[in-house]
């Protein structure tokens, strides 16, 4: 048999190898009568909500990337490798990254589960030019399963990078929002109209913002309930700041204190924080510039130095030599 063929049967069968893994660890962690109870009510749930969304909006009409993003959510609700306390936890930190819609989760795990089988794919058929352990199939498989875990680790990351940078922004413009809810409440506005007019000041100048404060106005308007709209608020941000403000919102709603006095202590004390961060990164910009200045700056100096010199000192070693 020719070597190519067996070396494309083996690969072959270290992806069925890895699918029918992940079959056995699902059947062995879901096989209890409490495991099949679930899995059922979260596909009929599942089923239940992608036939109202297909009965809603018309196939024809419904942009690719809509459609594409669908099929993946449907795909994402079927893996069943993830549980309802991982998909939860999942839920929480796309909430953090900006993305609230019902499909998110499903989205992201199909991603996850797609990047990698891509990955494991791609290790397994490029197996044989890794050194040291290209030359035998256990290793291979090793590094094919290596590879699949970490592939389907690196989306949730990503994930979790854009929460953080958004969590960043919001934090930076953070002080100019409660300078602005303060000078709302002193013209007599209530909490939700300030919040209101705040996020669409803030529209243009910082969007996350923005769509969190829009987001807790409307629920302060429908539901009246200002505790439970103000910590859901601290929830989506989960900003040490943030949740400062909503506490001292909340004590001064419970005890009746004004609103205003604690407000702009508030934002004298978040302005000073935010001056002394920027303060502090700025000191530290000094230590950080000279391994840069060492690697690339000094050595251009000294050969602008000591160049001419140097010439000078071969052409002299070389006519003294003659």
């Amino acid at each position: 048999m020719n070597p190519n063929n067996v070396e494309t049967l083996v690969n072959l069968l270290m992806l069925l190898g890895l699918l029918a893994a992940l079959a056995v660890w699902w059947a062995h962690k879901h096989g209890g009568k409490r495991g099949r109870i679930a899995e059922r009510a979260r596909m009929a749930a599942a089923t239940h909500r992608f036939e109202s969304a297909a009965a809603s909006d018309d196939g024809e009409n419904t942009p690719f990337s809509e459609r594409l993003l669908r099929r993946l959510a449907r795909i994402g609700d079927k893996i069943p490798l993830f549980d309802a306390k991982y998909r939860l936890k999942l839920q929480k930190e796309m909430v953090k990254s900006g993305y609230r819609s019902h499909l998110a989760v499903s989205i992201l795990l199909a991603v996850k589960f797609f990047c990698g089988l891509a990955c494991a794919a791609a290790t397994v058929m490029l197996g044989s030019r890794i050194p040291m352990i290209g030359a035998y199939p256990a290793g291979r498989g090793i590094a094919m399963l290596m590879v699949f875990i970490v592939g389907m680790i690196v989306p949730e990351y990503v994930v979790a990078l854009k929460a953080s940078r958004r969590r960043k922004a919001m934090a930076a413009c953070l002080p100019d929002a409660l300078d602005l809810l303060v000078i709302c409440t002193n013209a007599g506005n209530s909490l939700g109209v300030s919040i209101r007019r705040v996020a669409n000041e803030l529209e243009t100048i910082c969007p996350p913002l923005s769509d969190e404060f829009s987001l807790a106005a409307d629920e302060l308007k429908l539901s009246g309930d200002s505790t439970r709209a103000l910590n859901n608020l601290a929830e989506r941000i989960d900003l040490p700041s943030i949740r400062a403000l909503i506490s001292t919102l909340t004590q001064s709603m419970r005890y009746g204190t004004p609103i205003t006095q604690a407000l702009r202590t508030l934002s004298r004390t978040e302005r000073v924080a935010h001056i002394v961060s920027l303060e502090e990164k700025a000191a530290k910009l000094a230590p950080k510039m000279v391994v840069p200045m060492m690697l690339f700056i000094l050595p251009a100096i000294i050969a602008i130095a000591a160049g001419p010199a140097v010439i000078q000192l071969l052409a002299f070693i070389a006519g003294s030599s003659k």
